[in-house]
């Protein structure tokens, strides 16, 4: 009976398919007049001896950037003025993410698969620091996700991924000028009857060259100066508007 089960295992697992992704450029730059670039994330559906895979599969990919601690603010209304009022502070919040699916996420997977591989927004875990009443950090989540999809740091492309053949698959991902620097992860989960199959990822390194790196190298290394130049230079800015439009 044992080796039976043994048997059966071993045939299951080699009905799982294997994942080999590409992504078109895995390093981005970005230099003075970056206005945005469009990466292109492809690969195949393989059986374990390199062959079409034996069915359908529903792909779903994402491209995650590096998490970072970050405060939301809530303005309110006093006396006409908008000021800060509530505020939370999320501890793993992903400064850049997209999602791209054959199909809409509801039709693939459920909502608890879907937390499990954070896969579409409103699964993203970013764990709030401290405690706080869960309708609230549902709020503060919503309105952080919102301002990052407005800004383009945030996307979702529902039936974006097109496959051919039940092999080749491939998807576009667009990175706006605003995109963050660090090392990015690019995931492909392979998924059928609502259970992920089998997942793959690579990696993309997006830096700044040239005078951007140089600034935002002191701006890292150097903030204090940093901080103090940019007054100074807020300043001296203000000043020279001031002397221009005293001449007009």
């Amino acid at each position: 009976m044992l080796i039976v089960l043994a048997v059966l295992v071993l045939l299951t697992g080699a009905r799982d398919p294997i994942l080999v992704p590409e992504v078109s450029q895995h390093e981005v730059r970005l230099r003075q007049g970056f206005t945005g670039t469009e990466l292109l994330l492809f690969g195949a559906i393989l059986s374990p001896d390199g062959t079409r895979a034996a069915r359908d599969y529903d792909i779903v990919v994402v491209l995650k950037g590096p998490t970072q601690s970050i405060v939301v603010r809530e303005k309110g209304k006093v006396a006409g003025i908008w000021i800060n009022a509530d505020s939370t502070e999320f501890r793993s919040a992903p400064s850049y993410y997209a999602i791209a699916t054959t199909k809409p996420i509801k039709d693939i997977i459920d909502d608890k698969t879907a937390a499990i591989y954070e896969l579409g927004l409103p699964w993203l875990q970013l764990s709030p620091i401290g405690a706080i009443d869960p309708k609230e950090q549902q709020r503060f989540a919503q309105g952080l996700v919102d301002l990052n999809l407005r800004n383009g740091l945030y996307r979702q492309n529902e039936s974006a991924v097109t496959v051919k053949e039940q092999v080749l698959y491939q998807a576009r991902i667009y990175l706006p000028s605003s995109v963050p620097i660090g090392t990015y992860t690019a995931e492909t989960f392979a998924i059928s009857k609502g259970r992920v199959i089998a997942s793959a990822s690579s990696n993309v390194e997006i830096r700044k060259l040239g005078f951007e790196r140089a600034i935002a190298d002191f701006a890292d290394k150097q903030s204090i100066f940093y901080g103090l130049i940019a007054v100074i230079v807020s300043i001296l800015m203000g000043w020279l508007a001031g002397r221009l439009f005293a001449l007009v």
